[in-house]
C-alpha cells in the first residue's frame, strides 16, 4: 500500500515543486503513459484525464506532514503548491524503490501549462484512435478550450520525444 504513496513521494523528489492541481495530475498521468509505473487509475474527466485515487494519497501525503501544501488566492480561484518536506525526505529513503530516472520527463512536463498538459494528457487518453480521430475527439471533448492547429502540432511533437 504504502509502495504507491512513495512511488509520488520519488516524483516529488524529483520534482521539488508543482504548481498546480490540475498541472500535478497531468504530469502523473502522461509519466504512466511513458511508461513510469505509477498504479493511479484515470477516468475521463472534465479537465481530462484525472485520478481520484491521486487526489486522496496527495491528501494522505499532507496530513502525514511529507508533502507541504500551500493554497494561494489567485482572486478568482486557489492555486495549489506542493512540495516535499524533510520528513518526506526520511519516509522516502525508507524505501528502495525500483522507479526508472524521470528527471528528464519530470524537467520537460514542469516547463509546460497546465493547458497544454491538458491536451497533451488528452491525446494520450486517446491514443487508442488513429492521430486524425485523435485531434478530431480533443476537438469534440474540448471545444471551450479552441486549441489551435499550432498546438495541436506542438502536442504530437512532445509526445513523440517524451516516448523517445
Amino acid at each position: 500500500m504504502l509502495n504507491n504513496h512513495a512511488k509520488l513521494m520519488q516524483f516529488f523528489s524529483v520534482a521539488n515543486e508543482v504548481t498546480g492541481r490540475k498541472k500535478l495530475q497531468k504530469m502523473i498521468y502522461i509519466l504512466q503513459k511513458c511508461n513510469i509505473p505509477f498504479e493511479e487509475k484515470y477516468q475521463f474527466h472534465f479537465y481530462g484525464p484525472y485520478s481520484e485515487e491521486l487526489t486522496l494519497r496527495v491528501e494522505e501525503l499532507c496530513n502525514l506532514g511529507f508533502l507541504q501544501e500551500e493554497k494561494e488566492d489567485k482572486s478568482n480561484y486557489y492555486q495549489y503548491n506542493y512540495q516535499i518536506t524533510a520528513a518526506g525526505e526520511d519516509f522516502l529513503h525508507q524505501f528502495s524503490l525500483n522507479m526508472p530516472d524521470m528527471t528528464a520527463k519530470v524537467d520537460m512536463l514542469k516547463g509546460k501549462s497546465s493547458r497544454f498538459l491538458e491536451l497533451v494528457s488528452t491525446m494520450f487518453y486517446f491514443d487508442h484512435l488513429s492521430l486524425e480521430e485523435n485531434i478530431e475527439k480533443v476537438h469534440t471533448v474540448k471545444p471551450k478550450q479552441k486549441y489551435s492547429d499550432e498546438e495541436i502540432r506542438e502536442a504530437v511533437n512532445f509526445i513523440a520525444t517524451l516516448k523517445q
